[in-house]
């Protein structure tokens, strides 16, 4: 989902959205199941980028998408951590 107050223009948005999808694969594997919402932290604006199809923008749109990704899954991995922990002290009592 990317809202037009992230991306004025439509073919920025579905340049985001293509990225997220792409982005969105490559994590899937790792991620806990679910259905997932993503949602981007900042705008894009058009003055900052040369076009909406600019290298640069694909790559901040990425290293974004893969910081919130990647943070998702540091926090399923300590929460399995724990549910491991506290299922183990359990079991042995």
């Amino acid at each position: 989902m990317v809202p037009k107050r992230h991306a004025r223009r439509a073919v920025t948005r579905n340049l985001i959205k293509r990225i997220a999808r792409d982005v969105m694969a490559r994590h899937a594997p790792t991620l806990p199941p679910g259905l997932w919402l993503l949602r981007l932290r900042v705008g894009y604006a058009l003055g900052e980028f040369v076009s909406a199809r600019s290298a640069a923008l694909a790559q901040a749109v990425r290293i974004e998408l893969d910081a919130l990704l990647q943070a998702v899954q540091s926090r399923s991995a300590a929460s399995a951590r724990m549910r491991a922990a506290s299922g183990g002290a359990g079991a042995g009592a």
